[in-house]
């Protein structure tokens, strides 16, 4: 099996580390060696939150390097545009159509309102949701990040049962339900594109 490499990227609050834990565990549960990385940065201040996740027969480093990443779960819109560098050509994009301006930015500069367009132009599969909408429907917004793993699962080779038991590991029992919710949401909306 050949290394995979999933790069998250979104802002702090977002689930970002719980996600790609996620990911790790079920590439582990499954019995694939795995390393995963994450840098926080200004997280606390909703600044820019970065994990990497690398599984395969043999992996040396938790960092994805540039050029090198298959997918790019990008739970913000600037931030899915501030990572493309670590995609591999032709690699794809989980885009959530969620705009959370930066704090520090300036006023009168604007808020790119075309990432599709951008990152579709650049080369890359795009697919794009509306994680936070799915997640309010399945009665928490705080599982966007959960339906975001749930479009990715549908371009990795792990089957859904190990999915799911791997959620009820991760999360506390009385989000369970909606964690899951918003999983499988998140599998059927995208289960298409």
């Amino acid at each position: 099996m050949s290394t995979t490499n999933i790069l998250f990227s979104g802002v702090g609050g977002q689930g970002i580390i719980l996600a790609s834990r996620l990911v790790a565990k079920c590439a582990f549960n499954a019995g694939i060696m795995v390393k995963e990385s994450e840098l926080h940065g200004m997280a606390q201040r909703g600044g820019s939150v970065v994990s990497h996740v690398r599984y395969g027969d043999e992996v040396n480093s938790p960092l994805i390097p540039a050029g090198h990443a298959d997918v790019l779960v990008a739970m913000e819109e600037l931030e899915g545009l501030r990572y493309t560098h670590f995609l591999k050509e032709g690699g794809k994009v989980i885009l959530n159509l969620r705009k959370i301006p930066p704090p520090n930015i300036n006023p009168s500069t604007p808020y790119p309102d075309d990432a599709p367009a951008r990152l579709a132009s650049m080369g890359f599969g795009v697919v794009t949701l509306d994680a936070m909408a799915i997640a309010k429907d399945c009665g928490t917004p705080k599982a966007e990040n959960i339906v975001l793993v749930g479009a990715l699962s549908n371009y990795l080779a792990f089957d859904t049962p190990l999915w799911e038991e791997t959620i009820k590991e991760s999360v506390p029992a009385k989000f369970l339900d909606a964690n899951l919710t918003a999983f499988h949401k998140g599998r059927e909306t995208t289960a298409f594109k």
